[in-house]
């Protein structure tokens, strides 16, 4: 067992020794000749100009805290509505084209039954409706004013950004074969 220690030593102090030879090296020559050179050209106590001056904290007083916030979400309120204003009559039954948005409307012709004139009107999903003057179309409360050959004209009632109602005249056209089968 003696043996075996003193190879062990002898393995440990070669080790030791081939390290401290290795750090012997002149291995970063060039750097500290480099160091050398910068202090020789700066002239050993080079002067650091000083800071310049900073000036005091001034804290900022917020005074606007008695505004609205710009960033918290509000909900706009409709108006109240009186007798002068223009409203939907939201209790009114719904009619059946009231539930299709009117850009998806097509009409595609008309009829004549006495002295009444019916509009023929396709959904989206390929039903065909009969409507005359008067009844309501479009998901704006559009009422059919007028029906013609070339097409109808109604009015909307649509809500603005502040909640008020207003009227909007708008026309649905007659669409050839070809415009209605797409």
């Amino acid at each position: 067992m003696s043996r075996l220690h003193a190879s062990l030593r002898l393995i440990v102090v070669l080790t030791i020794a081939a390290a401290l030879a290795g750090c012997g090296s002149d291995q970063f020559s060039d750097l500290k000749q480099f160091v050398a050179e910068a202090d020789k050209s700066s002239g050993g106590g080079a002067r650091v100009e000083p800071l310049p001056r900073a000036d005091p904290y001034q804290p900022f007083v917020y005074a606007q805290a008695e505004l609205e916030d710009p960033f918290r979400p509000r909900k706009i309120e409709p108006a109240k509505s009186t007798k002068g204003q223009l409203a939907p009559d939201l209790n009114r039954r719904r009619e059946p084209l009231e539930a299709f948005p009117l850009d998806n409307l097509k009409m595609v012709g008309t009829l004549q039954q006495g002295s009444t004139v019916f509009a023929l009107v396709r959904t989206p999903d390929n039903n065909l409706f009969r409507v005359r003057q008067n009844n309501y179309i479009g998901q704006n409360f559009g009422l059919i004013q007028e029906i013609s050959e070339t097409g109808m004209k109604l009015k909307e009632l649509v809500q603005d950004s502040a909640g008020e109602w207003t009227e909007r005249v708008t026309q649905l056209f007659l669409q050839d074969e070809s415009e209605a089968k797409r």
